[in-house]
């Protein structure tokens, strides 16, 4: 397909010499969050927080217990009622100190959140800096909400609708952007006037702990609890548990099938923002040296570790090679390394083991498939769980690196030959989170993003976000929305009342 010819080995950047980003005084108190106050955790009942770069444990935190979870839940339930009753003018104020708090500490977030998930600092500076923006934007959204307009709809009856907030909310965090996700979720949830109980995943929960000390006085104790732990045991406990009104789950797919079937015997409501497998549709008139420039960023950011990642390229098969060698000369420059090593390192390690042997696993099936990396493709070696920014090509059509989602730097080529083609193989994976079209044509890319069963569809962009916009998806991609008016419609509840007033 081209005339690319496979890259050298990668070398990964590492900072030998350099301080770590984290000093044992940065860290959190390594407990529970509970009505206020950090708590211990069951005695011997620890996990091993681990930086990815150097596969060294940088801090040990609880293990929780349903137990664990009862008490954050019980203190959420004794604090929705008096929060929850808040005029929103006192709600946004809190969240807006919220934000100024955050903004006050933004270098030690981004180097707490680099430190335990080895993300590039410029991937963490962006998390912190949309983080303060999401409950900025959320304490100014709450006092701006509408409703249907107060009125008789029967005659001699005055209708009036309210919103009010659903109660506790169960929130559960991925690991690929721990902060970023939580706020997606809290800002919303504490603007609507709920209370919460929010578990990070066990493999990186710092920041999720800092927020929680660096805001422990602004909210009234039980508003805001944070249980760490495993979900098997934690989550689940969390989203079975029948005082909690929802749950709330950013995360895979089988981690949001577990949370609804846990959900369904007590009737919660369900929020759930899952994977993606974003095609990018690119024709034949497309700027292929935009295209390409766009996706070294939109496919390689967070070091692929991004469900909006555009990691599925279907291009017309007139234009494939010269895209697809300007899309290698894009990922070849890609600078692999830790974070201490420079503001210059675009692409990190996996966030785990764990991880890297399931992207690597991809990777090599791809190959014994018949695929050919034309860049990328290989293991690095340690320390740390580095995987070279890869380019697959070759591949038949629905091989398992084009359906799946591997959430890694490997991003898949595939071509096409007419426009319905290339509609019908970019919907027929089960996810439908994203999408991207690139093309000149304004009628083609209005019909085209019409036809595109995703949440959301760029059209000569990709991985563009902003807090006024939803965020989620279809299919399997989940449902409920983040971010945007549509999330403070999510965590709340409309109540219809009638007044008779006839005389």
């Amino acid at each position: 397909m081209s005339t690319a010819a496979a890259s050298t080995t990668v070398t990964v950047r590492r900072a030998t010499d350099a301080p770590p980003l984290i000093s044992a005084a940065d860290l959190p108190p390594a407990g529970h969050f509970v009505d206020g106050t950090f708590l211990d955790g069951s005695p011997g009942r620890v996990i091993d927080v681990v930086d990815p770069c150097t596969e060294g444990v940088i801090s040990r935190i609880p293990e929780g217990t349903a137990e664990d979870i009862d008490r954050a839940v019980a203190a959420a339930a004794r604090a929705k009622g008096p929060w929850g009753r808040l005029v929103p003018k006192d709600r946004s104020e809190v969240l807006h100190a919220i934000a100024d708090r955050l903004a006050e500490n933004t270098d030690l977030l981004v180097r707490l959140e680099s430190a335990n998930t080895g993300k590039p600092l410029a991937v963490s500076k962006d998390d912190v800096a949309m983080t303060v923006d999401t409950f900025r934007f959320m304490a100014g959204a709450v006092r701006a909400a509408t409703s249907m307009a107060a009125g008789d709809y029967v005659e001699d009856h005055l209708s009036v609708i309210l919103r009010e907030p659903l109660g506790v909310i169960g929130v559960i965090t991925p690991w690929n952007y721990p902060l970023l996700m939580a706020a997606w979720k809290l800002a919303p949830i504490l603007a609507a006037g709920n209370s919460l109980v929010i578990k990070p995943s066990e493999q990186t929960p710092l920041t999720t702990l800092k927020f929680a000390e660096l805001v422990a006085d602004l909210l009234p104790p039980g508003v805001v609890n944070v249980v760490t732990g495993y979900g098997a045991e934690a989550g689940a406990r969390l989203a079975e548990h029948p005082d909690v009104d929802m749950i709330a789950l950013t995360g895979s797919v089988p981690s949001g099938r577990a949370v609804a079937r846990a959900a369904a015997d007590s009737l919660k409501r369900v929020h759930l923002e899952l994977g993606g497998k974003a095609p990018v549709l690119i024709f034949p008139d497309a700027d292929l040296a935009a295209a390409a420039s766009a996706l070294r960023e939109a496919g390689f950011w967070n070091s692929g570790q991004e469900c909006g990642a555009a990691c599925r390229v279907l291009v017309h098969e007139s234009v494939a090679e010269e895209f697809i060698d300007q899309l290698v000369g894009e990922v070849r420059a890609l600078v692999v390394g830790d974070p201490r090593s420079g503001e210059e390192v675009e692409v990190g390690p996996m966030v785990s083991k764990a991880h890297f042997d399931r992207v690597t696993g991809y990777v090599e099936r791809a190959k014994s498939e018949g695929a050919r990396a034309a860049t990328g493709g290989e293991a690095l070696d340690g320390p740390g769980y580095f995987i070279a920014p890869t380019v697959l090509v070759d591949l038949p059509e629905g091989a398992e690196a084009t359906h799946q989602e591997i959430f890694g730097p490997v991003v898949t080529v595939e071509t096409f030959a007419e426009e319905d083609e290339a509609v019908r193989r970019a919907n027929e994976v089960p996810l439908g989170l994203s999408a991207s079209v690139w093309t000149e044509n304004a009628r083609r890319s209005h019909d085209v993003a019409a036809r595109l069963d995703s949440g959301t569809v760029w059209v000569n962009s990709h991985l563009v976000l902003a807090a006024e916009v939803p965020w989620g998806g279809f299919k399997g991609s989940g449902y409920g929305r983040d971010l945007s008016l549509y999330a403070l419609d999510d965590y709340s509840r409309t109540k219809h009342v009638m007044h008779h007033h006839g005389r």
